[in-house]
């Protein structure tokens, strides 16, 4: 009699099934309707395919549809596998490389045998996907050797998937997964029983793009072909009208029509701000400035350009050196007819971030235990050197300003400190209308640091966050495991905008390491010196990004405190031209952003144009207007007017016009 093995189910309930049984025999055992739901198994926590062989006793929860994380990210990886064998079966001679899910869907990266994929390819090969999900092939696993693959993909033409399965592990079984008895990839898994459990209508490919095979610029060129993959249609539709909203709230092209900024080629990746662009620049900075001179606060400013060494000391140049932008520092050398250059060059870096200046700071002058919490804050310019690739209008940039701030302070003061940024991170959030999930990144698997120090920076972290009462389901609270920098573990902030999209902005990070790597002390109450703890934090995190993210929250209608033009005077008739310069003057006078518009134009043409613009109110004045001392207010979005006296609009304006803050 063979052994039976015991599996626990969710609700404690257990099954004794014989060794090889599998999470599909046990579906199929509670019933037809969960046989046909079931699309994997959680095995003791680990997501796998419903055909795994039982091994030992475990615990079992079957995945459906209802699981929906699990379920995306099943049929996602399942759509690139299918991509992949779609674009093979159409263009014969095509290598396949590389094709993860994403957060929306999947991607694969291909070389073509003739030429580059285009757009126009994308619905001969969406038909063909279908063919191959109406085929209901069986998605198989199998165990090879490394051996084995590389023979396989040598045999097949495949030398990238050769040179990949070269580089694995040799002495551990290795998974392929066969799509029917025809097709196979390598790969982790799990999949989806078949290719049948995809709803072909729920998925869709988006467009076609370059990609270096591996990421590398020196490598061969490759076709990447994107996708959006869902578990049905109403769900692709869905994210579809989102991606039609995203394009209409899309901050490059509303920058464009707003005149506020613009991007070119003599400067990748840095922005060339317009005069209306720069001033929400300033209304945020102005901002900010009265939040953290509220908070205890010192602003400083640091160098653009440090020495190689210091970047070597504070760990940066191992782990960062190729974001950093390197200039050579010529060292002369001196004799009797004076400097002579020698062509020997020391190293200097533009800063890829601020922390090791502040620590810079922070020595100058012996500091006192009674000197602690000292907070430093920059709105600091940095230069990150990111692929061309990989940018992206003002949400990814090479040179970018920090609202950024260091915290030095005692052991004992950490708990506080915390607790006091994630109240005043609650405060600015709200004042902009976001709301927001808190998560903790923890300790990665590289990082500099004991593990007691981890200990104890995660432990205080966690603990500021329930103490501010952050720590629960309304504000989305996890802890990320391995998401942590190479040097402390971080709170972030996750920001929901208008249509549902997050964008991760604000962090704290509680450091021990590089005050220790940068010799940072201050005399403790027991006369010895003690490192300070350091705490990174930012809200916006960059100026550029966060205005990208309120160009696209607002839809461009950004709020009257923060709108570059908060108000323009129209007029219908040249004869009131006169009543619109001393309406201009008055608003001017209360401190309104206002410009007047008296241009022989319809009135209706200036409407359309200014609403193009996202000017919140637009003051119209006729020859009735100019004798009577009113104004016929138009709201930026709002179909009907009113009509009401000139000083009356004023106040209104000057109310609406006056930071959430200051109110």
């Amino acid at each position: 009699m063979s052994e039976l093995l015991k599996i626990t189910l969710p609700d404690g309930s257990v099954r004794e099934v014989a060794r090889g049984s599998t999470p599909a025999d046990i579906a199929a055992a509670i019933g037809p309707g969960l046989a046909k739901a079931a699309l994997a198994a959680r095995v003791d926590g680990e997501l796998v395919d419903l055909s795994r062989p039982f091994t030992a006793d475990a615990q079992l929860a079957l995945v459906t549809a209802k699981d929906e994380a699990d379920a995306l990210d099943l049929a996602r990886h399942d759509f690139a596998h299918i991509l992949a064998e779609a674009v093979q079966a159409l263009f014969p001679g095509t290598q396949i490389t590389f094709g993860p899910s994403t957060d929306d869907g999947f991607y694969y990266d291909f070389a073509p045998a003739e030429r580059p994929f285009t757009d126009e390819d994308l619905p001969a090969i969406e038909a063909q996907m279908r063919k191959i999900i109406g085929a209901n092939k069986p998605l198989r696993r199998e165990e090879w050797s490394r051996e084995q693959l590389i023979s396989r993909w040598k045999r097949q033409g495949e030398s990238f998937k050769a040179e990949w399965a070269a580089e694995l592990p040799g002495d551990e079984p290795l998974t392929v997964y066969w799509s029917g008895d025809d097709w196979l990839d390598m790969c982790r898994g799990p999949h989806l029983p078949s290719t049948g459990k995809l709803d072909p209508t729920a998925f869709k490919l988006t467009r076609v793009s370059g990609a270096y095979w591996r990421g590398d610029q020196n490598n061969a060129m490759l076709s990447r072909i994107y996708g959006t993959g869902w578990l049905n249609k109403k769900q692709l539709d869905a994210h579809m009208t989102r991606l039609e909203e995203a394009a209409k709230r899309d901050h490059r092209k509303l920058g464009n029509e707003m005149d506020l900024f613009h991007l070119q080629a003599e400067a990748h990746g840095s922005v060339f701000w317009h005069p209306k662009g720069y001033m929400i620049w300033r209304e945020l900075e102005a901002y900010m400035r009265r939040a953290i001179d509220g908070a205890g606060y010192r602003e400083v400013k640091t160098p653009q350009v440090m020495d190689a060494r210091q970047w070597e000391q504070s760990g940066h140049w191992g782990k960062y050196r190729e974001n950093m932008f390197v200039i050579p520092d010529e060292v002369p050398n001196v004799d009797d007819e004076g400097p002579v250059i020698s062509g020997e060059a020391d190293w200097m870096a533009l800063k890829p971030m601020n922390c090791p200046a502040h620590v810079l700071i922070f020595r100058q002058g012996l500091k006192s235990y009674r000197d602690l919490p000292l907070r430093l804050y920059e709105n600091g310019c940095c230069h990150r050197n990111e692929p061309h690739g990989a940018l992206h209008g003002l949400m990814r940039v090479r040179q970018f300003t920090q609202d950024d701030a260091h915290i030095f302070c005692r052991e004992d003061q950490i708990v506080d400190e915390v607790q006091a940024f994630c109240e005043l991170a609650d405060r600015v959030y709200k004042h902009f209308g976001f709301t927001y999930s808190i998560k903790l990144a923890l300790r990665p698997e590289k990082r500099f640091g004991t593990e007691e120090m981890w200990d104890m920076a995660e432990s205080e972290l966690r603990a500021a966050v329930v103490r501010a009462g952050l720590a629960t389901e309304q504000y989305g609270w996890e802890e990320l495991p391995g998401e942590g920098a190479f040097y402390a573990p971080k709170l972030e902030w996750h920001l929901t905008d208008a249509i549902g999209r997050t964008w991760q902005v604000g962090t704290i990070q509680s450091d021990r390491v590089l005050p220790e790597r940068l010799d940072a002390s201050y005399v403790a109450e027991d006369g010895d010196k003690h490192r300070p703890v350091m705490l990174h934090r930012a809200i916006f995190g960059s100026y550029e990004r966060f205005i990208g993210i309120l160009i696209e929250h607002f839809a461009g209608r950004l709020p009257v405190w923060l709108a570059p033009v908060q108000a323009v005077v129209a007029t219908i008739v040249s004869e009131s031209d006169d009543y619109a310069t001393e309406a201009l003057a008055k608003l001017k006078a209360a401190g309104i952003r206002a410009e007047s518009d008296l241009r022989n134009e319809k009135i209706n043409y200036k409407v359309r144009e200014h609403s193009v613009a996202k000017v919140p109110y637009l003051l119209v004045v006729g020859k009735r207007e100019a004798e009577e001392g009113t104004v016929a207010i138009r709201i930026l979005g709002e179909q009907h007017q009113k009509v009401m006296p000139l000083d009356e609009a004023i106040a209104m304006l000057v109310s609406e016009a006056t930071a959430p803050d200051l109110r």
